[in-house]
């Protein structure tokens, strides 16, 4: 019995393989991820459309304003 578990989970296993190869390889991966950014993008956006309805001012990635580092 072990032995067919065994044969079982390698031809599954390579039928697997062969799946995702033939998906990756036929662009169709391509695209969905391409979709996916342009979803997560525009949902980002109305987030932050949402949130900060007012002008940000000048955003920098310092942790203390050039002003107050003195």
């Amino acid at each position: 019995m072990k032995i067919r578990d065994s044969i079982v989970a390698s031809i599954a296993m390579a039928i697997g393989t062969l799946a995702m190869a033939g998906v990756v390889g036929s662009g169709v991966y391509a695209q969905a991820a391409q979709a996916e950014a342009r979803g997560v993008h525009a949902l980002s956006a109305a987030v932050s459309e949402s949130l900060c309805n007012e002008a940000a001012p000048m955003a920098t990635l310092a942790a203390v304003s050039p002003r107050g580092a003195r």
